[in-house]
């Protein structure tokens, strides 16, 4: 269990979730681990949880606060290894009901964010670094509800791409993770209510050919993959974790 041993690894939104669930195996790969979060009391859970990794409150949307995580990252290590840019919200409404502000709140964490994130952390990206970037299935489907939601992350899918390109002259690899329906507590942050969200657990177990919800534990594991060096010659993918959804 040593696969990320001697590496730095930072993930955004690393204190719930997919992010909590890769924070906890990347740390008993061995990794050095810097997270992020922006609610106080997961930030102490996850320090709680995570006695050896720096837990830091940031928000991605803000460059601010972009900038200070990286500052604290380049004093206390020097060199980021991993980077996972796993941050995001989701939110959903018909196209009709989307006004502005509904718009910049999505599109700045889930797009704008993560692009600044990677930016500002390029000068200390070292070479041969990899990059995991969370995208979604919704970004190649076309879900009622989730306009905006889904253009966000589809245009991560097309910023893994293209940051490969930019970032392979010196041997970074940028990469994405594509979770289907996954069992996390994002669902509670969608402000719909119990009923609603169990309708929708359902619907989305229905709908995926193996017929339920996935787990952080198993995204996690993906993840490591395209962190590790296990995936030395996979560049600019997106890797389906979605039980079958996009591909059958």
């Amino acid at each position: 269990m040593t696969k990320l041993a001697n590496k730095v690894a930072v993930i955004t939104g690393g204190t719930t979730g997919i992010g909590l669930a890769t924070a906890k195996l990347f740390d008993a790969e061995g990794a050095s681990l810097v997270l992020t979060g922006r609610d106080a009391a997961a930030i102490e859970s996850a320090r709680r949880e995570l006695p050896r990794a720096d837990v830091l409150a940031a928000d991605q949307s803000s460059l601010a606060d972009v900038d200070r995580l990286v500052e604290h990252v380049r004093a206390r290590h020097g060199r980021v290894d991993v980077l996972f840019v796993n941050a995001g919200i989701a939110k959903f409404r018909p196209f009709e009901a989307v006004d502005e502000r509904f718009f910049d709140e999505l599109v700045g964490v889930n797009l704008k964010g993560a692009f600044f994130t990677v930016q500002r952390f390029a000068p200390i990206l070292r070479d041969g670094a990899s990059v995991v970037l969370n995208t979604s299935v919704a970004g190649v489907r076309g879900p009622a509800n989730a306009t905006i939601y889904a253009l966000s992350k589809a245009g991560l899918r097309s910023l893994a791409r293209t940051l490969s390109t930019e970032l392979a002259p010196r041997g970074i690899r940028v990469n994405a993770i594509s979770p289907g329906p996954i069992e996390t507590p994002i669902f509670g942050k969608t402000g719909a209510d119990a009923d609603v969200i169990a309708v929708m657990k359902q619907s989305m177990s229905d709908a995926v050919p193996m017929k339920r919800l996935g787990t952080a534990d198993e995204v996690a594991r993906a993840t490591l993959f395209l962190a590790s060096t296990d995936s030395s010659f996979v560049l600019g993918s997106e890797l389906a974790v979605d039980g079958g959804l996009t591909q059958l």
